[in-house]
């Protein structure tokens, strides 16, 4: 351990620079100076000199525009292995510079009309791999040679670093020390030195006065930058009638997986039930590119992300017209078909989904189906020519649109089960009905009956909660009973 007289304590500001005693050795004579910074720093160890010297010993700061900071930051490991080999990439990333503002703007970043660049250079692209926030770095150093033998750089261990980024967070490595013990530092000589030292925050406690102000200050930054966001958005915000609900979908098809042949692509179109609407430049149908299939696992993949928006509006009855049928939601229909390099096609599989109810993001596998020829002769037509059974109406999916009976039978109708598709569905809901108090929207089923006028939806959902009450109280009742006036019980009967 170090003796008494060995103790140092400096209190250092932010990009304050502390020489060291191998900085005041080097700058001291005009030989070893060759850039502006320094013989800056060659004036102000003059300036020391004549004002008695340096007050600190051991301790030491390597500013943001010191030569250490760019070595230190070109030589850190990725990882910790002694006998790392850099990887292309780390090569590739060594001279990117995310502090470093002093460069000139390069090409394309100045016209906000050139969006590609043809012929990127090499600068270009290094400059442009990472995200390019500032940063400014300080290095708190200790000169931790022999009694005596100060300014040798083999001795010279980084105490803290401080980074301050462009959005104003500063990181401390290592932590202030408060309730935890001194870090140590074991030095490999002959004495087996072993320094502690501890990191402490100096600064002056804001008065109650002064971050009164600031707040004050922040507040009216935060209302200008609110005025300033508001004008942009406009005050002709479109907000749907009473009793109307707006569902926006920004939807995507992810994925099909399962299929019997490649080069896949789905059609796809959305139906609207009575007193739903959409705008008339809304597309309600659509088709996604054709895609080869990859094996994943035990699978043949065919990843789409295709993705597709849908804006729909739904208006309620009136509450005077009694109607015996619930409100229904949109319902997506979708068919699986497959493409050859004769350009023949075949279908794979017929599916469909109800849009979620509950907003939010939903992520859904939707399983297929396709209708099956008799006999051997429709698949070999199927292998050779690509022909197939189709659906001449794909709502008969589900029910068709066309059915006005009561009972529909499908006896006699041979499908066969194929893949799967996968959807990820992004459902926002807007309608007045949400501005409810929360104590009424809790006892809200859906959003439909946020919507008013739908006694009958409501009366069914109490009715099977009642139901569930009940059933849940027999339940804990016959749990209570004694086991053996159960046996009896049912011994008797």
């Amino acid at each position: 351990r170090a003796p008494e007289d060995e103790e140092e304590e400096v209190e250092v500001g932010w990009q304050e620079k502390l020489f060291s005693q191998f900085e005041v050795d080097l700058y001291r004579s005009e030989s070893a100076c060759q850039t502006p910074l320094d013989w800056q720093y060659h004036e102000e160890i003059q300036k020391l000199e004549k004002a008695g010297g340096r007050k600190n010993c051991r301790i030491f700061t390597y500013t943001d525009h010191d030569r250490f900071t760019n070595i230190e930051e070109l030589c850190q490991k990725v990882t910790d292995l002694d006998h790392e080999e850099p990887s292309y990439l780390v090569e590739r990333m060594a001279n990117v510079r995310r502090r470093r503002q002093d460069r000139r703007p390069v090409e394309g970043s100045s016209l906000k009309s050139k969006i590609i660049t043809w012929e990127p250079s090499e600068e270009f692209i290094k400059n442009n791999h990472v995200i390019n926030t500032p940063v400014q770095t300080m290095y708190i150093m200790g000169d931790l040679g022999p009694y005596g033998k100060l300014g040798h750089r083999e001795y010279e261990n980084v105490l803290c670093t401080i980074k301050v980024d462009g959005n104003g967070v500063i990181t401390v490595k290592p932590d202030f020390t408060g309730s935890k013990g001194a870090y140590r530092i074991e030095l490999d000589g002959e004495k087996r030195e072993v320094w502690e030292y501890t990191i402490e925050n100096a600064s002056v406690q804001v008065q109650p006065e002064e971050e009164e102000r600031e707040q004050r200050v922040f507040r009216d930054l935060y209302g200008r930058h609110r005025d300033y966001l508001s004008g942009l958005v406009g005050s002709d915000f479109e907000m749907p009638l009473p009793g109307t609900l707006r569902l926006f979908m920004n939807g995507e098809i992810v994925s099909a997986q399962g299929y019997e042949y490649d080069n896949l692509y789905v059609h796809f179109f959305l139906e609207l039930p009575n007193q739903w609407t959409s705008p008339p430049f809304q597309q309600l149908s659509g088709v996604t590119q054709t895609c080869a299939t990859k094996r994943v696992g035990w699978d043949n993949v065919a990843y789409f992300c295709y993705p597709f928006t849908v804006e729909m509006f739904y208006t309620q009855e009136d509450e005077g017209v009694f109607s015996y049928s619930l409100p229904q939601w949109p319902v997506l229909y979708f068919e699986v078909l497959s493409l050859d390099f004769w350009q023949r096609y075949r279908v794979e599989g017929y599916g469909s989904l109800v849009l979620p109810a509950s907003p939010g993001v939903h992520m859904l596998t939707i399983p297929t189906w396709r209708p099956l020829g008799l006999g051997t002769v429709a698949e070999m037509r199927r292998f050779f020519i690509g022909g197939s059974p189709e659906l001449e109406d794909l709502t008969y999916i589900r029910i068709p649109s066309t059915f006005k009976g009561k009972r529909l039978s499908r006896l006699g109708f041979r499908t066969e089960t194929t893949g799967s598709v996968t959807f990820r569905l992004y459902c926002l809901q807007q309608s007045k009905a949400f501005l409810e108090n929360s104590a009424l929207r809790q006892r809200m089923q859906s959003v439909l009956d946020r919507l008013g006028g739908f006694s009958q939806q409501s009366s069914v959902y109490s009715v099977l909660e009642a139901f569930q009450r009940a059933r849940r109280r027999m339940q804990e009742a016959r749990e209570s009973l004694p086991q053996d006036l159960i046996n009896t019980s049912a011994s008797a009967v």
